[in-house]
């Protein structure tokens, strides 16, 4: 195991350019801005409901279809179709695709205030006006509960209201389209079909469980679908109320694909303990941070915990010359023999550091390390949140291009 005492980790850059990848300045809120600055280019332009009802609608078209599962695809499948030997800036920007979360949240906002706008210079029947404030009433509240802290205080009451509001917001409008200008139901038509293509393939299918700890429930499917490396897959027991995205891991040359969920909250708690025969799926396997490996020559995995799930099937396939670097507590009696055994076949050099025995390592300290050894390009972390924004941080503070979840939600 590498000591991290004896890691030199040079110091961070903290110039102007280093300090504008930090949060805020993130791609997914520079995406947001774009947005918000160029609704703010129509000022001039929407000077009538009609105008203002088209900047809506555009907004409320291009919210919905950046989130849909195959244009996800397409956009990671876009980015990293780039050739490994073009410039490291460029790849190493286009690895951000995944923070495309801005685009939603900056058109959301842009919807709502324009229907703000919209609403506060609508005059007509009682029952128009009566529609136009209930969807801004909505539309509001979803604005609301969409901000990060209340989001992640209330995390099950904003899935809900976002699913259920956004339906009935886009009710109430295609009605009000419908008796104020027919004309903007095309467009309408075009959300509505992007938001019920993914329930179009809800099916309950059956599972096989194994548990090697109480923290951990390895979750394999075969129904049909052998998902790609980099994908994920969304499930419920209870479709109509929380729906919860797992990393798939496929194996080579086997159909099905396994998920490892591990225990953090009531749902996962749960889970793991009653281990159902059946669980609800929907849409189709959607591209994640994983993806982005295609980009490099090499690469470093970073993963804690249950974090190896993602990282596994990447691992498994070899696609990209990878190295790991895994911090766990005791990892065979938390995750069993079989699943350590299966890394350790494709990751012989694996870095596996047990937090039980060695306490809590420098990931930091780690990842550049292995960067340094193994010559890579690039940093995935796959971990919670604020392990996730320090290791990327940290790295890109030193000239290492990473990668890790961004919570954008």
């Amino acid at each position: 195991m590498t000591s991290v005492h004896a890691i030199a980790l040079p110091p961070a850059d903290r110039s102007l350019r280093t300090i504008l990848r930090r949060r805020p300045f993130t791609h997914h809120n520079r995406l947001l801005v774009a947005v918000v600055l160029v609704n703010l280019c129509f000022l001039g332009w929407a000077g009538d409901s009609d105008r203002v009802t088209a900047l809506v609608v555009a907004n409320l078209t291009v919210a919905a279809l950046i989130r849909q599962q195959l244009v996800i695809n397409l956009l990671f499948r876009l980015a990293t179709s780039a050739p490994k030997h073009w410039p490291l800036k460029i790849r190493w920007t286009l690895g951000k695709v995944y923070h495309f979360g801005g685009i939603h949240v900056g058109a959301a906002i842009c919807a709502t205030a324009w229907f703000l706008v919209l609403a506060a210079t609508t005059s007509g029947p009682p029952f128009v006006l009566a529609l136009t404030w209930t969807i801004m009433a909505l539309l509001g509240a979803l604005v609301v509960l969409a901000l990060p802290r209340l989001r992640a205080k209330h995390h099950d009451l904003f899935e809900r209201s976002h699913r259920f509001g956004g339906w009935t917001v886009l009710v109430l409008f295609g009605v009000l389209a419908a008796v104020s200008n027919p004309v903007f139901l095309w467009p309408l038509a075009l959300v509505v079909a992007s938001v019920a293509l993914p329930w179009l393939r809800l099916r309950r299918v059956p599972v096989h469980i194994v548990s090697p700890s109480p923290h951990v429930a390895l979750v394999s499917f075969d129904h049909g679908v052998t998902p790609f490396a980099g994908s994920s897959t969304t499930v419920s027991r209870n479709p109509l109320l929380e729906w919860h995205s797992f990393a798939n891991v496929p194996a080579p040359g086997r159909s099905g694909f396994r998920l490892t969920i591990s225990r953090a909250g009531d749902w996962t708690a749960k889970f793991i303990a009653d281990q159902p025969s059946h669980v609800w799926v929907k849409g189709i396997p959607t591209a994640g941070v994983g993806n982005i490996d295609k980009l490099f020559t090499r690469v470093v995995w970073v993963a804690t915990g249950s974090g190896i799930g993602p990282c596994l099937p990447h691992l498994l396939a070899g696609d990209t010359p990878s190295v790991l670097v895994w911090s766990t507590r005791s990892p065979r009696r938390t995750y069993g023999d079989a699943l350590v055994d299966e890394i350790l076949g494709v990751q012989p050099d694996a870095v596996v550091w047990d937090t039980d025995t060695s306490g809590k390592p420098d990931l930091v300290a780690l990842a550049y390390d292995a960067c340094r050894r193994f010559d890579a390009e690039a940093v995935i972390c796959i971990s919670n949140k604020p392990t996730t924004w320090h290791v990327v941080e940290e790295l890109e503070a030193r000239g290492i291009p990473a990668y890790g979840a961004i919570w954008d939600s």
